[in-house]
């Protein structure tokens, strides 16, 4: 029993052939720049990897030729038991709080609500669209935004004019909340309690942070859209939005310019000239001063958001640190700890420098707040709740 988990975006298709039970990924793969003079695409089967470089203009060329990668590599699809299908859609605005079986009504309101993601629902659309085509089975789109639908309206609503902010839907929804659900009832597993004030920190090119009570979303960082919040790879993050203003004033620069400056030249990109956190730290163990300065400004709003959830909650029983940076850099994370040392915060160095694929702590037994490295699996989640829809 098996679902294809796929993700599809602006001109790639990234993809997993899931066990739900086990939670094993049968078969991975990764289509990039479709659409280009030549598409690169990796499926991997039985620990080999199999790579190829070919012409591939379309989502729905992409998509065929992943399945028949399946066909001729393995697993073969009609022989791995395969359930469902499982999308991950950014935006479900304020229509979706969990998952949903793809009908022709849901597949529209996935398209009406792509002005509020017009860099990912369209693209996660493409991938529906052809899925929905090419294979004969349920289809359930997972929205990143529903697991934020419980935050209260203290958090979710801006301080702008309520008529307007009505009208064009303007609220704070979230993103990578799969990854947030998933990581914080990781925990509540590990601590075997289900009454944590916990953080979550998901640090990977795209961040964001979430505070969850009792299992349920009180504040999280990204807002409209993933711009808001902390420094990411290429985002800005928090900004005076007036700052749009001025260099609209003073700067002459259009919409375009603008959205492209705060969305994929700024972030680590903009301050140290790389947007990947290896390459950033590279350049600040050999002295380069722009990119240590970026560190700083990473951890400053990290340890900035980390005080005032804690505020938020009440209290603070768990940090949890996820996705590619959280769980592989442990020089971040020992940073970050490092500020919070006052709040009784502790780190157990030796547990940190240990690299595992598995939950751990990493802070030590008499530390206020206990501190965990939990690996995030958003394939599995969509699979997991993907059978779970179906099922019913």
């Amino acid at each position: 029993m098996t679902v294809l988990v796929i993700n599809s975006g602006s001109s790639s298709i990234k993809y997993q052939l899931v066990d739900p039970e086990s939670g094993d990924a049968i078969a991975v793969g990764l289509v990039e720049q479709i659409g280009e003079s030549s598409s690169h695409v990796k499926h991997t089967y039985q620990g080999e990897k199999h790579e190829y470089d070919h012409v591939l203009a379309d989502h729905g060329e992409g998509l065929r030729f992943v399945l028949n990668l399946f066909e001729k590599i393995g697993p073969q699809l009609s022989e791995a038991g395969i359930k469902a299908v499982g999308h991950r859609v950014v935006q479900g605005g304020n229509h979706f709080d969990g998952p949903a079986l793809v009908t022709d009504e849901v597949r529209d309101l996935v398209e009406e609500l792509a002005p509020l993601a017009p860099l990912h629902n369209p693209a996660n659309l493409r991938g529906i669209d052809v899925a929905r085509e090419l294979l004969d089975v349920p289809h359930v789109v997972v929205f990143d935004t529903a697991f934020f639908q419980t935050l209260p309206e203290e958090a979710a609503r801006y301080a702008l004019n309520r008529e307007v902010a009505d009208k064009y839907a303007v609220r704070r929804y979230g993103a990578h909340g799969t990854s947030h659900q998933f990581v914080s009832q990781k925990v509540a597993e590990f601590t075997g309690r289900d009454d944590l004030k916990q953080i979550v920190l998901h640090l990977g090119n795209g961040a964001s942070v979430s505070a969850v009570v009792n299992g349920e979303a009180v504040d999280t960082s990204m807002g409209l859209t993933p711009l808001e919040g902390l420094v990411m790879g290429t985002r800005t993050g928090d900004i005076d939005p007036a700052v749009i203003f001025h260099l609209s004033r003073v700067g002459g620069m259009n919409v375009g310019e603008l959205d492209n400056l705060f969305n994929k030249q700024s972030g680590l990109k903009g301050l140290a000239g790389e947007n990947d956190m290896r390459a950033v730290r590279a350049l600040a163990n050999g002295g380069d001063k722009f990119a240590r300065e970026a560190l700083d400004i990473y951890v400053h709003r990290l340890v900035k958001y980390i005080g005032s959830y804690a505020a938020v909650m009440g209290g603070l029983d768990t940090i949890a640190f996820t996705a590619g940076i959280g769980e592989n850099d442990e020089l971040l994370r020992a940073e970050v700890i490092e500020r919070l040392n006052s709040f009784g915060i502790k780190l157990n160095l030796e547990a940190n420098g240990v690299r595992s694929d598995d939950i751990r702590q990493i802070s030590t037994d008499d530390s206020s707040v206990q501190v965990l490295i939990v690996p995030t699996n958003e394939e599995l989640a969509i699979a997991r709740q993907a059978m779970d829809v179906i099922s019913k």
